[in-house]
């Protein structure tokens, strides 16, 4: 009869499974609890969630559409931008709920880790260690605690959730169970298209601890040849088993590259050698950061052609020498081979070789990555005290004050990410030369209205980014002098600020941003001719920015040019489904342009009502206009109703000229009179 486990004994284990569970949770949010506090920041953050019209708009079908057929500074993870979205719906801008939602997805990537672990190896304990590792190294802060990197909690949730159902499927294999881990690696690529990896993770798995590959047991007991034949039949058959998840993430590598390289922004690569050369000084950095994680900071400026020769030979030695160490041990130690390669494997596409950014590495490319390394160092070090005489209690205390350690660490990096001006001054103090810490202190700064402050920071950016004469960087420097001329603008200083937008279009023509604050500069200076031929300039750079169409249409109406400025504001709201501005510029002028070939009541109508809907109907100037395309159309007793509301709301915010101009409206309205410019 087969040998049956006792009752008792399996609710024993179960309610050990559930406390490990429970504490994973508790130092999960005692490190990562404190980001409830903590504000957006502006690295990112801006562009991902409360700068972005679409997201910020919350979920609809036509926003949903939106986000899986265009990307967001270079990225596609329309699953990514969904969940922003979401939370937008549910907490608004309050970056409370958005750091809820990370700290969130990182706590069930956590115990799902756990749970599919103890699945795989059938070990407790080990796969608790590890989960408990994940959970609180300092090197996952920045995953946890910045807002914008959502896209590596959400995927390691369904990387996680791959892994498991992979299981299910090894065990029982079905079509149903495959396609579930074709589903859920899908929805992972759609997240972040870096678990690209993942049909090799499988692989590797397959070898240990699934040993889905010939074990060295049976094949010593097989002829050489024979055994070796077999074993490459097993691998041919395998690697044919993932060709659907092959050929995803094939796709999803196409999808990334063309989004970066189409981006709006896209940036000149790195010279090859400069990126061979910094990718095995990273993966040693990142290791070498495991063990001792000092100094992180949120950006690592890259090195360039400056890394001495002996290092990068020492690294790739190192490197080199573990993976053949690793293959030469796959028999007896086959956890070392997995976790080695799973690591190795796993940051190959953020590992610098297809550059995409000015970093050199990044905390938040070790999230998946080091759970290799971690898996190989607890099962080794599980092997080589498997003697000792009081092996529990040694490795139970090291683990505690290990455990313990790491996460003070990790709530001190946490403490980091409270505000822009912490994170990057903290930048500056643990890195050299970092211009990109100081353009986004100086980007802050502007934003508060500190000028001096601002122009210091951009200023000494630039200084930084003159050393670099390489084409890739010329974006990055374009950036910083559009920067700094708006705060040179706003400050008062017009020839110092116009010298700096030119050589931002010099270094980067394609770059629209230049040619659009100098035009708003002009136009507010009265220099409409020039606003106008610089704002077509950044029409030609992004013919599909509804802002830039909008502005546009604004110089037009102030010169007069009804018709030319109508075609704009058409433009614009065909581009931007979502954008009030252009709506209601486009309705005032239909309901009261002084030529009546121009009016056109309903069709004014039709865009206030719409301009009014998507600004939430609480702005004084979408109502104002509402009431005069209410008048152009005879309903006079609804505009004038619709009027007094737009008065009641210029006068709460204080804003009397506004409230004056629409007092003379409603006159004209109780007179049964539309009101035309």
């Amino acid at each position: 009869m087969a040998k049956r486990v006792s009752t008792p004994a399996l609710a024993s284990k179960r309610l050990v499974a559930v406390w490990v569970c429970a504490v994973l949770a508790a130092i999960t949010w005692l490190v990562f609890g404190q980001t409830l506090r903590h504000k957006f920041v502006t690295y990112d953050d801006p562009q991902y969630v409360y700068e972005n019209a679409k997201v910020a708009a919350g979920v609809s079908l036509e926003g949903v559409s939106w986000a899986f057929t265009h990307t967001i500074a270079g990225n596609w993870h329309p699953l990514t931008t969904v969940s922003h979205m979401f939370d937008c719906q549910l907490y608004g801008l309050k970056p409370a709920g958005h750091h809820f939602t990370n700290v969130l997805l990182h706590t069930i990537a956590v115990i799902l880790l756990f749970l599919v672990l103890r699945q795989m190896t059938g070990t407790l304990w080990r796969s608790a260690f590890v989960a408990a590792l994940f959970a609180i190294h300092p090197l996952h802060v920045e995953s946890v605690a910045w807002i914008s990197e959502r896209k590596d909690v959400l995927s390691a949730v369904f990387f996680i959730l791959t892994l498991g159902a992979y299981i299910r499927y090894v065990r029982k294999p079905s079509v149903t169970s495959y396609l579930l881990v074709v589903l859920l690696f899908a929805l992972g690529l759609m997240s972040k298209p870096m678990l690209v990896t993942v049909p090799f993770v499988l692989l590797l798995l397959d070898y240990w601890p699934l040993g889905r590959i010939r074990g060295p047991a049976r094949a010593q007991a097989m002829a050489w040849r024979a055994a070796a034949s077999d074993r490459w039949s097993t691998v041919s058959r395998l690697v044919t088993e993932k060709i659907p998840l092959f050929a995803l993430a094939a796709l999803s590598s196409v999808a990334t590259l063309l989004a970066q390289v189409y981006g709006a922004r896209a940036i000149d690569e790195l010279p090859l050698a400069w990126r061979l050369n910094n990718a095995a000084i990273s993966y040693v950095a990142y290791i070498w950061q495991m063990f001792w994680p000092a100094r992180l900071a949120a950006f690592y400026p890259h090195p360039n052609d400056q890394l001495p020769p002996w290092q990068v030979f020492l690294a790739i030695a190192f490197l080199v020498a573990v993976s053949l160490l690793a293959i030469r041990w796959r028999k007896e130690r086959p956890y070392i081979f997995t976790g080695w390669f799973w690591h190795v494997g796993m940051l190959v596409p953020v590992i610098g070789l297809v550059q995409a950014g000015e970093q050199a590495r990044a905390d938040r490319y070790t999230y998946l990555p080091q759970i290799g390394l971690y898996i190989a160092i607890t099962w080794a070090v599980a092997h080589l005290t498997s003697l000792w005489r009081h092996q529990r209690t040694i490795l139970r205390t090291a683990a505690i004050l290990g455990i313990g350690a790491l996460s003070l660490c990790a709530w001190a990096q946490t403490s980091y990410w409270e505000n822009s001006e912490t994170l990057w001054n903290h930048a500056l103090a643990v890195t050299a030369d970092n211009d990109a810490a100081h353009n986004n202190l100086g980007y802050l700064f502007l934003q508060r209205g500190e000028l001096d402050s601002a122009i210091s920071h951009f200023e000494t950016a630039l200084m930084i980014r003159s050393r670099n004469a390489a084409a890739h960087y010329n974006l990055g420097e374009a950036l910083v002098e559009n920067n700094l001329a708006n705060a040179l603008a706003r400050k008062g200083l017009l020839d110092e600020a116009i010298s700096h937008y030119e050589k931002a279009v010099k270094l980067r023509p394609d770059y629209g941003d230049p040619y659009f604050n100098l035009g708003s500069v002009l136009f507010q200076h009265g220099r409409t001719d020039e606003a106008i031929a610089q704002w077509q300039k950044a029409l030609a750079t992004q013919p599909n920015d509804a802002g830039f169409h909008t502005v546009l249409g604004n110089a037009f109406l102030k010169k007069g040019l009804q018709k030319a400025a109508i075609a704009e504001y058409e433009n614009a709201a065909r581009i931007s489904q979502q954008d009030p501005m252009a709506r209601n510029n486009l309705a005032w002028l239909l309901a009261t342009s002084s030529d009546a070939s121009i009016r056109d009541g309903p069709k004014a109508m039709e865009l206030a009502k719409q301009a009014v809907q998507l600004s939430g109907g609480k702005d004084p100037n979408y109502l104002r206009t509402f009431a005069a395309a209410c008048a152009e159309t005879g309903r006079f007793a609804e505009a004038k109703e619709t009027a007094q509301q737009a008065l009641q709301t210029a006068q709460n915010q204080g804003n009397a000229t506004l409230a004056n101009a629409i007092r003379d409206e409603i006159a004209l309205y109780e007179l049964a009179l539309p009101y035309h410019k």
